[in-house]
């Protein structure tokens, strides 16, 4: 049985800077150093998620110069404003000349900072399903207390697309809904919180065919190291943390979940 894990969300072009922010680019040599920690830590396969359009290329360069680094395209919701037909072109022509780009994300709603643009919000995340639909790419899905309307337009806009839920924060109930629609749930350090009681519930029941892990470094560090950078590295003690919850090996987890990444991301 393999033991290897795979961390489906990491954005390995950003760190944090001393002052808490995250606009920080992270060099050459520190991606290498990233790179070879989580090879130590048994992490076989990592993927780079795009949030920006200005941060697409550096997102190629990487996933071009390592074997084991994937990538997606695609404009974070709460960029949306951002967004038009110079900047899909740009996905486009990444999407082209990046062989390594394995889904459209992460894309989505995210009602957390600013109401005052979800409707603006709502009509990007249905270009990008689109857009998704037209490559027969994947969908990486952020969804931030929007759980009903990324659920709506995912189900009324999406034709052939899978569908993954990064960073799941809702309940039992609406994985549940989810899963019914044959989407992926993922689930990264917040389970290791002590009182994230919602999303250990959510970890016990989902089913694992369904289940893929990730880190979404530099953000949501696990215990033990919670309060400093993330790392994908540190998906180990998400699935330590999930293998406890549920009462079985950290081999199975392991085991699982890199096969469901595998498959989804046809990687």
């Amino acid at each position: 049985m393999t033991k290897y894990l795979i961390d489906t969300h990491a954005h390995l072009d950003m760190r944090i800077n001393n002052a808490g922010e995250d606009e920080t680019q992270n060099s050459n040599e520190q991606v290498k150093e990233i790179i070879a920690e989580m090879e130590q830590y048994g992490v076989k396969k990592v993927i780079i998620p795009s949030v920006e359009v200005k941060y697409l290329n550096r997102i190629s360069e990487i996933a071009l110069k390592y074997d084991n680094v994937y990538s997606m395209v695609g404009i974070f919701p709460t960029e949306a404003k951002t967004y038009n037909d110079e900047v899909e072109e740009k996905l486009l022509e990444t999407v082209k000349n990046n062989s390594k780009t394995v889904a459209v994300g992460e894309i989505g709603l995210d009602y957390y900072w600013d109401k005052e643009f979800n409707d603006v919000q709502k009509n990007v995340f249905i270009r990008q399903i689109k857009l998704a639909n037209k490559l027969n790419l994947p969908i990486v899905v952020h969804d931030r207390e929007a759980h009903k309307d990324s659920f709506d337009i995912l189900n009324e806009y999406n034709i052939n697309s899978k569908v993954l839920f990064h960073c799941f924060s809702g309940s039992v109930e609406f994985m549940r809904e989810c899963v019914k629609k044959g989407w992926f749930i993922a689930i990264g350090g917040v389970v290791t919180f002590k009182n994230a009681i919602k999303m250990k519930e959510v970890a016990k029941e989902v089913p694992l065919d369904k289940l893929v892990l990730e880190t979404d470094s530099p953000y949501l560090t696990p215990v033990p190291y919670r309060g400093k950078p993330n790392k994908p590295a540190y998906v180990k003690f998400v699935a330590e943390e999930i293998a406890k919850i549920r009462n079985i090996s950290f081999d199975e987890i392991a085991e699982i979940t890199s096969k469901n990444a595998e498959k989804f991301f046809n990687i």
